[in-house]
């Protein structure tokens, strides 16, 4: 580990030093330098000021830093500092970016393409059957799927993804010393061993309070291309991380459902109020964040039509193999025959499906 990580994880515990401080302290210094930089200059700095210069230069106990390293050194975690390579590229776009992250797992953070799965803790059977379609279905263009590891839509898109042989990757409201909920220790496991992980901002010995999970939810929404919303009333969590990708300029999806179901209620809302796509089936993904692979043009097949064309049609064909599109005058000049006998030529060709005409008297083969 680098020495540079003492000051990396002791920057994430100054009091009133948070992720938006802390990236204003790293525009001026590295983290070891904040730690020894003269409070008369650090008051100086746009939205840090005297109180928050106090604290940092104030701050002397690193047991607690020590103490993670330890941690971390022993159960293989990887941590992730606003500026290393494989810190999640697309976090770095949100004003409030966790400063450090910790992860354990093998699944690519920055990978091409990356949804967050989420919805209602006590979800209805239907949406257990989208989300088990859908994923299946987005399986194809290899979507890493990103949920909060929680009961309900989190655990299912979790459990679809790794049924589909898709990277999963769970972001957590505690440290990495426990799970919560106990219940999805195997899935979490699971997830870690098939090319998963499971990434989190707290430091060890931090228990899942009620507060950590809002928090939780703008990685889950900043970390990814957009936000599909399963199910989900309109006081739910996962209308706090639809507004949060919103925020962050991500697309939303949002499955619609009835009316009088209350479980919809905040999918419908972000759809009535266009703070949220209309998905009613899996193109309608790929379509709006253009996921679908390119199609090829289809390979245009040589034609052998010498032996039932004429001495003058070979002449226009030939011309016409040289380039895409050919001018009339320039068929004229290449060709060596009379006017006469060029339009008789094409005409012919036209009435055999051999060649088109376009406007601007150009000519192609089809």
């Amino acid at each position: 580990m680098s020495d540079d990580l003492l000051y990396q994880i002791a920057l994430t515990q100054i009091p009133l030093i948070g992720p938006v401080q802390a990236k204003i302290l790293l525009q001026h210094c590295n983290a070891e330098e904040i730690f020894h930089a003269k409070k008369s200059f650090l008051e100086k700095i746009e939205g840090i000021g005297p109180a928050r210069a106090a604290k940092v230069t104030g701050f002397k106990d690193f047991s607690k830093a020590e103490q993670e390293i330890e941690f971390i050194n022993k159960y293989g975690i990887k941590p992730l500092f606003i500026t290393d390579d494989e810190y999640p590229k697309r976090l770095l776009n949100c004003y409030d970016s966790p400063t450090l992250l910790y992860y354990r797992g093998t699944g690519d953070l920055n990978a091409e393409k990356m949804l967050a799965v989420i919805g209602t803790r006590n979800h209805s059977d239907y949406a257990k059957q989208v989300t088990e379609k859908l994923i299946k279905e987005l399986a194809e263009e290899n979507v890493t799927i990103v949920s909060g590891l929680a009961y309900g839509i989190d655990g299912l898109a979790h459990k679809a993804a790794l049924k589909n042989n898709l990277s999963t990757i769970g972001v957590l409201a505690h440290g990495l010393d426990k799970l919560y909920p106990q219940e999805h220790t195997s899935l979490a496991k699971d997830m870690i061993k098939k090319g998963g992980g499971l990434l989190t901002e707290y430091a060890s010995n931090t228990k899942p309070d009620k507060h950590n999970f809002p928090t939780r939810n703008r990685i889950v929404a900043g970390m990814c291309d957009a936000t599909l919303v399963i199910e989900t009333s309109i006081k739910g969590g996962s209308m706090i991380t639809a507004e949060l990708a919103n925020s962050y300029n991500r697309d939303v999806f949002a499955i619609p459902g009835r009316i009088n179901d209350s479980k919809s209620t905040g999918c419908n809302y972000l759809i009535k109020n266009n703070k949220a796509f209309l998905a009613a089936d899996t193109n309608d993904i790929l379509e709006v964040m253009s996921w679908q692979p390119k199609k090829k043009p289809p390979v245009k097949k040589q034609k052998d039509l010498f032996i039932e064309l004429s001495a003058d049609e070979k002449t226009i064909f030939s011309v016409l193999k040289e380039k895409e599109t050919v001018h009339i005058d320039e068929i004229n000049a290449k060709s060596g025959l009379s006017s006469s006998a060029v339009a008789a030529a094409i005409l012919s060709l036209e009435l055999q499906n051999v060649i088109v005409s376009l406007p601007g008297k150009l000519y192609q083969l089809t």
